[in-house]
């Protein structure tokens, strides 16, 4: 039976520090080798941070890794290169993302989200832009979820 072990890296750059160490060391893997193949698997999300779920068979000491994808928060705010959301989101806009963006966000986190429809996954992201004090293509996010959802209603 294959143990797992669930870790949040920076992308790109796991190190074998304790976390690691302590988790693979009593299973006989090979940490250095599991640390790179994280490394090579995340660079793509450099400066976010990634779920990583490490399975190990004990038996074999193989290992598989399932990568995750790093949260829609995170996603936003690489795209408006900010590196924190606002302390006052209902009052302060830090930054803006494009309605294309949104767009993208939502197809790449697919079934992560909650939604049936794309329309209906893109309103889950810019309520995350509400929450991070981020305004869409330059309009307030709470207007524009009510410009949308009003839009749908009356189709």
């Amino acid at each position: 039976m294959a143990v797992e072990v669930s870790i949040l890296v920076e992308g790109g750059k796991a190190a074998a520090g304790a976390t690691l160490g302590s988790a693979l060391g009593p299973l006989g893997v090979n940490v250095g080798q599991v640390v790179q193949k994280i490394n090579e698997e995340t660079q793509q999300f450099s400066g976010m941070r990634v779920p990583v779920i490490i399975r190990v068979d004990p038996n074999t000491r193989a290992f598989t890794l399932v990568v995750g994808r790093p949260p829609v928060a995170a996603l936003l705010l690489k795209e408006a290169k900010k590196e924190k959301g606002s302390g006052k989101p209902k009052s302060e806009v830090v930054g803006d993302v494009s309605l294309a963006a949104v767009q993208r966000i939502a197809e790449s986190k697919g079934e992560d989200l909650q939604g049936r429809s794309l329309e209906e996954k893109m309103n889950q992201v810019i309520g995350t832009c509400v929450s991070l004090g981020l305004s869409v293509g330059g309009e307030d996010p709470r207007s524009l979820l009510k410009t949308r959802i009003a839009a749908r209603g009356a189709r």
